[in-house]
């Protein structure tokens, strides 16, 4: 397959600032998401896509139109030469980056990764583990070191640009394919007002994951807490008996809670509890924590653990009130997709025609395809080729990318035979 242009773009999309913002009751959170928003607005356009569009909340959608001759639409599926239905399927990518790292004026940088560590730029390196050790030969892009890069996920919006622009410019039989790009994932908002039924698609596909041939129908069940902390501040001189330190509560809580229950201490199918951030004073503070599971069983064992934790440090401070609050954010999308085996199948096959073998691996984490499965469009997720997400050592491999606009192409056409 000839190269396509998604080096190109992802080099062009990355240099947009498009950092999310946590609790923010606006969606988008950060207006500089629709610079990308509109920018793609644009290319689609350009590419023929001439229902290319970005609403009030900065969701872009588009529609490629079946190359099949004599197809008509039907639903949510094409009805074809000989009467044959093709599915309508969506591929989707967020336009945001993670508010983990900087992703202010990113300054990507491409290199031929040879062996060992990657130094950056402005300071820090990239450390050679078994997935950068896999690329030794291919190109890499790479951030300057004073910020994220953004493959998280502008390269799976690249790829998917480049995946159209192929299938237009090779006139690969396909059929109806919905694009649509969201603003907020990162920050766990990314469907809050994704219309399913205008979408108009029977699957859906993320393209938001890493190496190549690891593809994703299972994610955690996730939950988040807030440990409010209401103390009494007064002078230390004259503390004794009188002041209630909320801060030291807080710290007492993170201290308690179960080292061999942390992300740094687990992997695979381990659920994990994660305190990861701590705010206030004496006279109040917070504790914000993640509560991660692949199973509800595993889900109530955390929340009992947090729970008990709260109510000894109840006991132990009587003075000091405390309030936590427990929200679900995503379920697991296995539970729903092992329904849509259809979905399942022609990903796989689409994978081994690009060249790769499909492995299923559960994300330590979750994508919009969480909500969206559970809100009805069975949406698995798709590698990008990028690694070490959230951070200034974040890569992106660019015959990994290439990879995935293959497998798109691929998944197309499968669809369409």
């Amino acid at each position: 397959m000839p190269a396509s242009s998604a080096l190109e773009r992802f080099l062009r999309y990355a240099a947009i600032e498009t950092t999310s913002k946590p609790d923010c009751e606006k969606t988008p959170s950060t207006e500089s998401q629709f610079d990308l928003a509109n920018l793609l607005v644009a290319e689609l356009r350009e590419l023929g896509l001439n229902d290319a569009n970005v609403d009030a909340h900065c969701y872009v959608t588009a529609t490629l139109p079946t190359s099949c001759e004599n197809a008509a639409a039907n639903g949510e599926t094409d009805v074809a030469n000989g009467g044959k239905e093709i599915p309508v399927v969506g591929f989707l990518a967020h336009l945001d980056t993670s508010p983990d790292a900087s992703g202010k004026n990113v300054k990507p940088q491409v290199i031929r990764h040879t062996s060992g560590t990657i130094p950056l730029p402005c300071g820090g390196a990239i450390e050679e583990d078994a997935a950068l050790r896999q690329c030794r030969g291919h190109e890499i892009v790479i951030s300057d070191g004073s910020t994220l890069l953004g493959a998280d996920d502008k390269a799976g919006i690249a790829a998917i640009m480049a995946a159209v622009e192929l299938l237009i410019r090779e006139k690969k039989k396909h059929g109806i394919i919905r694009i649509g790009f969201t603003p907020d994932e990162e920050v766990g908002a990314g469907t809050a007002y994704f219309d399913i039924e205008k979408f108009g698609v029977k699957y859906a596909y993320t393209v938001d994951g890493e190496i190549p041939g690891e593809l994703n129908k299972e994610t955690f069940t996730a939950k988040s807490a807030t440990l409010k902390i209401i103390g009494k501040e007064i002078h230390p001189g004259s503390a004794k008996n009188a002041m209630v330190n909320a801060a030291r509560i807080a710290a007492e809580f993170v201290a308690a809670t179960p080292r061999d229950q942390a992300p740094e201490t687990t992997e695979n199918y381990e659920p994990y509890l994660h305190p990861y951030a701590i705010s206030g004073d004496v006279g109040e503070a917070k504790v914000r924590m993640l509560l991660r599971s692949f199973n509800d069983g595993e889900m109530q064992k955390l929340e009992e653990t947090v729970r008990g934790l709260v109510a000894k440090l109840s006991d132990d401070f009587p003075k000091a009130k405390l309030e936590l609050t427990i929200t679900e954010q995503y379920r697991n999308m296995g539970e729903k997709l092992a329904d849509f085996p259809e979905a399942l199948t022609k990903l796989e096959e689409a994978v081994r025609r690009a060249g790769v073998i499909p492995v299923w691996k559960p994300i330590r984490g979750g994508t919009d395809g969480s909500r969206l499965t559970e809100m009805g469009l069975p949406t698995p997720n798709i590698y990008t080729g990028g690694h070490n997400f959230h951070s200034r050592t974040e890569w992106l491999s660019v015959d990994y990318l290439e990879k995935t606009v293959e497998t798109l192409v691929q998944l197309a056409v499968v669809f369409a035979e």
